[in-house]
């Protein structure tokens, strides 16, 4: 089959929204599939929408048996066998309105533009022969904003066998972009109200250095120096794996997060509990409280004692890591069913 992979992004910004669409490339080549992945630009700025909407629209992939859809505005693309796996709405339009992620001004001409790419856009999902999301969180925005069912179709990593577990230290780590939605500054915070010598180590890469100062400002304040490791930038898969085969916890707290978030999924198939907090969207459909992870409080002082028990009870943290991936296993969370799914 030809199998047109369609997304867009946002330029010099990595992260899931392209792993999502290489690595289901990569498996559909594997299959014996020919695959394209087709991106182009999205800037989410009122200015920006409706050019950005149009050049999708006048987009045509007449020679694809099937298109795959993923990022928005893509879904736009006309296509008869159009299939999407939906990772999120552009959010500041939708359930980012009303928050400080929303960087342009509610007024009259903006309230406009949202509505009008609301209209749009439930009129183009429409169009799909089936709609997939990557979290319960998704689908229910879907709901909520569109009125349109979909089928939760959880997203595997490409290369699972790498990650393994070689010990358990005294360090949690934290790998993913750094963003003040991702709220590495909650996990420093904590750090202080702690009663144990748990560590941190926080890595990423960063479009936000005002952010980046900002942790800095946290760890030089309280005197954080001898237990924050804080590597600035894009870390290798190596370094990832070499990471979380060491350390005792894996942490991921964003603000309500459309999924699990990677950096869980290669946590558990590490063998490593996740430490979260109960707002933090999708990734409490992966962590069930004590089973496989810890829930928190989104508050510094119920952070720091899931931190110290994570430090305390060994015994545990170490059952929760086994049980990471077992967790996976009853999620169903594997190519397999991903492809047999997308596909149909």
């Amino acid at each position: 089959m030809k199998i047109a992979l369609c997304s867009s992004f946002v330029p010099f910004i990595f992260g899931g929204a392209r792993n999502i669409v290489e690595w289901l490339e990569s498996m559909l080549k594997l299959h014996g599939h020919q695959v394209e992945h087709i991106y182009l630009p999205a800037i989410e700025t009122p200015d920006s929408l409706m050019p950005q909407i149009l050049a999708y629209r006048w987009l045509r992939i007449d020679n694809a048996d099937r298109i795959i859809c993923f990022r928005p505005p893509a879904y736009l693309i006309p296509h008869p066998n159009k299939v999407l796996w939906f990772i999120h709405h552009l959010r500041a339009f939708y359930d980012l309105w009303d928050t400080q992620y929303r960087n342009f001004p509610d007024n009259g001409r903006n309230r406009m533009i949202r509505n009008v790419l609301r209209e749009i856009d439930t009129q183009a999902l429409r169009e799909s022969r089936a709609i997939f999301t990557n979290s319960a969180v998704v689908s229910e925005r879907l709901r909520h904003f569109n009125n349109l069912e979909s089928e939760i179709l959880y997203p595997p990593i490409y290369n699972p066998e790498q990650f393994h577990c070689r010990g358990f230290n005294d360090e949690v780590v934290y790998i993913c972009r750094v963003e003040h939605h991702k709220r590495q500054h909650l996990l420093l915070e904590a750090l202080r109200y702690t009663t144990c010598p748990i560590k941190l180590r926080i890595c990423g890469s960063t479009s936000d250095h005002n952010y980046v100062e900002s942790l800095r400002a946290i760890i030089r304040d309280y005197r954080l120096e001898n237990r924050v490791h804080f590597n600035l930038g894009w870390i290798s898969e190596e370094q990832k794996v070499e990471y979380l085969a060491d350390c005792l916890a894996a942490a991921y707290l964003p603000l309500d997060e459309d999924s699990y978030g990677y950096p869980s999924i290669e946590a558990s198939h590490s063998g490593k509990p996740i430490l979260t907090t109960t707002d933090a969207g999708g990734v409490m459909e992966l962590v069930r409280h004590q089973y496989n992870g810890l829930i928190c409080e989104p508050n510094p002082e119920s952070v720091a004692l899931g931190l110290d028990q994570l430090y305390n009870d060994r015994h545990l943290t170490e059952q929760m890591g086994q049980n990471a991936l077992k967790r996976l296993e009853e999620l169903g969370i594997n190519w397999d069913r991903v492809l047999s799914r997308l596909l149909a």
